[in-house]
């Protein structure tokens, strides 16, 4: 079993919790229980780094946590203890570690930290991401998972997606044709009212947040962030409640839609009165739609950005799985669903760009339930626990060169980013995985397939693959820091 957990903490606080540990042993009469106590403040009190008084860890961090953590390993090894100000923080790197929190400590490790700004509005208790573990999240998660995202669901809404990708292409061919003839850049106008808020909501979300460090600070509200952020989610769920209501009208009126999409499903289960819908208020189920917006927006589109930009840095890569589509597909036709179990190379850089390039990548943070023993250390009762999915797809005792992009490391490789192999876990594993990864795993494949089968892309901006700037930014989601800009050269593709 491996010991090599380190904290990272500071003088102060360790010369405090020697104090408070001593006088502890004093009270302790009971010879077994002090014997107990004192391995635990030997193992805590021989495992603490020096970090900066009160601060504790909090400035070691720097702008891209996850970056800082992976280098940390190295010297600390693949679990690491941090003080983040008044918060214990563990932090999981490897596929090993990984492995044993999710397979045998899942449960008490299955509570959630939320961040001061997602409380806004109460957002966190009608949200299943962010929810605390108990009766309600166990009812959205059945919702979600009996009702909205079951695979056959998913496949009923096929041609919805279909729709939508077949106007995504339209809209791309319309734009680089008026900016050739108009010598424009081709780049979208600015985003709607919606967008705008979710973009400003999902700003906030990442922003560093003293609250968080300093619970004791959240009344204060030092940085405004929770302020700002009540005003952009009220902006955007005021938009919301009146697409649910304009839904609602319809439906009153006796027309039924030929598809029915995740809204529709959302108003019969509350109609139908179905075990736990009475938890499912019109307010939690607001917040419901919002995150399947974020969830199926932001991290898919950044993904598929991260996608190109690695073929647009590899011609190698991007000419295997061009010819690929054209053998599976053909120049006559687009891109169906129904084709991307034959396309074997366009799954392996899906893979490989959710290896190096997480939306997430340091997941969701968790919290501990309780006092819980983890690899023969005690964790006490609300320890932070970040699970540094960046760190993991990089860890060089489960990937050979783990730096490089590679997409045929996955070729006759049963390993998959559904939550079993502990490896590739960008939507994470166990009971608070992603829900939205069966979503996510028929979106991404297509939207990526119609965009390489329709277009042929080249680089703007006298860029090379050599000279694509790779630089990330963290918000809510792992973005590139420039964002790519290629150029679309029609193909000839007949309709569906």
């Amino acid at each position: 079993m491996e010991n090599n957990i380190n904290w990272k903490g500071n003088r102060v606080e360790h010369e405090f919790a020697s104090l408070v540990e001593c006088f502890l042993l004093c009270g302790v009469t009971n010879p077994a229980e002090m014997d107990k106590a004192q391995k635990r403040f030997n193992q805590i009190a021989t495992s603490r780094a020096q970090g900066w008084p009160i601060l504790g860890n909090i400035f070691d961090l720097g702008t891209m946590p996850h970056q800082t953590l992976y280098r940390l390993r190295s010297q600390y090894g693949p679990v690491l203890w941090l003080q983040l100000g008044a918060i214990n923080t563990v932090v999981i790197q490897s596929a090993k570690v990984a492995a044993e929190l999710f397979k045998n400590h899942d449960l008490p490790f299955s509570d959630r930290k939320v961040p001061c700004a997602l409380t806004a509005l109460n957002y966190n208790q009608g949200s299943m991401a962010m929810s605390n573990y108990g009766t309600y999240w166990r009812t959205l998660r059945k919702v979600c998972s009996s009702e909205l995202l079951v695979i056959k669901r998913i496949n009923e809404m096929a041609p919805l997606r279909h729709k939508c990708v077949d106007r995504m292409i339209q809209w791309i061919e319309d734009d680089a044709t008026m900016a050739r003839v108009q010598g424009g850049s081709g780049e979208p106008k600015e985003g709607n009212e919606f967008y705008d808020a979710m973009n400003k909501i999902m700003e906030l979300a990442g922003k560093p947040n003293t609250a968080d460090f300093f619970p004791f600070l959240k009344w204060l509200d030092p940085q405004g962030i929770k302020r700002n952020m009540v005003r952009e989610l009220g902006r955007a769920m005021d938009i919301i409640a009146g697409f649910v209501k304009e839904r609602v009208e319809e439906r009153q009126t006796g027309i039924e839609k030929e598809k029915r999409d995740f809204l529709d499903v959302l108003l019969e289960y509350r109609r139908d009165g179905k075990e736990g819908s009475e938890k499912l208020s019109e307010r939690n189920m607001n917040i419901i739609i919002l995150e399947m917006f974020f969830g199926g927006t932001e991290t898919t589109s950044s993904t598929i950005e991260w996608a190109m930009t690695e073929l647009l840095r590899k011609p190698k890569s991007m000419r295997k799985v061009k010819e690929e589509l054209d053998r599976v597909v053909g120049p006559d036709r687009k891109v169906e669903e129904s084709d991307i179990d034959e396309l074997l190379y366009l799954q392996a850089v899906v893979k490989e760009t959710l290896r190096l390039h997480p939306a997430l990548p340091l997941l969701i943070p968790r919290n501990a339930l309780q006092d819980t023993n983890f690899m023969g250390y005690f964790i006490p009762q609300n320890t932070q626990v970040f699970v540094n999915a960046w760190s993991i797809g990089r860890d060089p005792e489960a990937w050979h060169k783990p730096l490089s992009f590679k997409p045929r490391r996955f070729l006759g490789s049963d390993i998959d980013y559904k939550g079993q192999n502990f490896e590739l876990i960008p939507f994470g594993s166990g009971r608070r995985m992603c829900i939205g990864m069966p979503f996510a795993h028929k979106v991404v494949p297509f939207v990526l397939a119609s965009l390489l089968h329709c277009f042929d892309w080249e680089l703007g901006s006298n860029l090379t693959p050599e000279t694509i700037d790779m630089n990330e930014r963290v918000g809510l989601t792992l973005r590139k820091l420039v964002p790519l800009k290629a150029i679309p050269r029609k193909r000839i593709v007949r309709d569906r």
